[in-house]
């Protein structure tokens, strides 16, 4: 005699039930990998990624970031800003300009082509926060931004 079984659910949905799902590290590691998964795909018709999109947003803020503001700003390794950075500059969005305080080090400015691709992008990106963040009302959602704000620079 056999005794009867719960209907099977969806692969996610069993394990929403997890210590894991839970766990704030793995929250965020799968809310980012979700988020940059749907912006990549909407930024790759403009030639970009997340990480170039990023790089792209700071030259164009008109803070002129060097790239070692930028490695630590993105928190990523410093020869990976250099290799975002000739890629973007090759494409003529970008340029490196000497630092009038640091001979030693360049700034990061962006091009008006540079400009011109990154209000295009800017908007892709906010079709893609829309999608991510679509199970959030806009107070949830404003909420979530704060809060993902302070655990990402807790220290100001």
């Amino acid at each position: 005699m056999t005794t009867p079984t719960a209907p099977a659910t969806s692969g996610t949905d069993r394990f929403l039930a997890s210590e894991l799902a839970g766990e704030a590290s793995f929250l965020i590691a799968r809310a980012r990998s979700r988020g940059s998964s749907i912006a990549n795909e909407r930024l790759a018709p403009l030639g970009l990624r997340v990480r170039s999109y990023s790089v792209l947003s700071l030259a164009c803020s008109g803070l002129r970031p060097t790239q070692r503001e930028l490695a630590e700003f993105l928190s990523l390794d410093p020869s990976q800003i250099v290799a975002l950075v000739d890629s973007l500059e090759k494409e003529g969005l970008v340029q490196r300009i000497p630092d009038p305080t640091d001979r030693r080090s360049k700034l990061i400015e962006s091009s008006a082509a540079g400009t011109a691709l990154y209000a295009r992008a800017r908007a892709l990106t906010g079709e893609s926060e829309d999608i991510s963040l679509a199970g959030l009302d806009a107070g949830e959602k404003a909420e979530f931004l704060r809060l993902l704000n302070k655990a990402a620079f807790p220290v100001r």
